[in-house]
């Protein structure tokens, strides 16, 4: 483990309030919204777990957990939570090594969780029909120093997926069902499948169409998630409870019989 920030490394700064900012060490001296003009060189050999001062500013310097860069992520279209990013790479089963095909990038949440899952030999492949979510998305994974491990299309899944034998798909489209016949052709055996939806009538598509394919193991779960605020004076739910974001579909591969 290391004790000090070396050249190369990736940081996040945590400030008093839990707000957190990835920093690359090579970048160049820039203004950084929230923690302000910051020579990231000016980083190297500083104490992981410290305290220091950043202009006028308190910030924890550590290095980033898979969390960390998840909630760090600049956003622009709406991201798969750290909850839902979980069930999804538990039930797709990701593993180092793996091949595994994203359909939808949006601002790179999922993608980063999933390149953190394969790596160091592993490789995440993006479908996206916007070159403007590939290139937001990019500049996100970057931050993360996982962007070897990723390669991204300018395409659409519903059309056509060049890739065979893949381990996982995962898509966060609106109309996943359109290309379930896809999914299949480029899945291996035993290889898994997950949609994100936010409605359940896209569940239903999604559902129908998995059917008409040799899948199994088909379910579809919503993740509800609630934080209990633990203090000197007794321990109470929190109000600001994480409710409905999508639905997450999962299927499984198999021969037809």
């Amino acid at each position: 483990m290391k004790k000090y920030v070396e050249k190369n490394d990736v940081v996040v700064l945590i400030d008093s309030n839990f707000r957190k900012y990835i920093v690359d060490t090579n970048s160049k001296t820039d203004k950084i919204k929230g923690v302000g003009v910051l020579d990231p060189s000016s980083l190297i050999g500083k104490e992981y777990g410290k305290q220091l001062e950043i202009g006028n500013k308190q910030f924890w310097i550590l290095l980033p957990s898979v969390q960390d860069k998840l909630q760090s992520v600049h956003r622009r279209a709406q991201i798969i939570l750290p909850r839902d990013a979980a069930h999804i790479l538990i039930n797709c089963s990701i593993e180092s090594g793996q091949h595994v095909l994203e359909g939808g990038i949006g601002s790179g949440s999922l993608t980063i969780a999933l390149a953190s899952a394969v790596a160091p030999n592993g490789k995440i492949i993006s479908y996206d029909v916007r070159e403007d979510f590939i290139e937001h998305a990019l500049k996100n994974i970057r931050k993360t120093g996982l962007e070897q491990y990723v390669s991204t299309k300018l395409k659409d899944i519903t059309k056509e997926i060049e890739e065979k034998e893949l381990d996982a798909i995962i898509l966060d489209i609106p109309n996943p069902w359109e290309a379930i016949e896809n999914v299949w052709n480029a899945l291996k055996v035993g290889g898994y499948f997950c949609s994100y939806s936010p409605l359940i009538s896209q569940v239903e598509k999604t559902v129908k169409e998995l059917r008409k394919h040799s899948f199994i193991e088909i379910k579809t779960f919503e993740n509800i998630q609630r934080e209990m605020v633990v203090s000197i004076h007794g321990t109470r739910p929190s109000f600001d409870m994480l409710g409905h974001t999508g639905y997450l579909t999962f299927a499984r591969k198999i021969l037809q019989s």
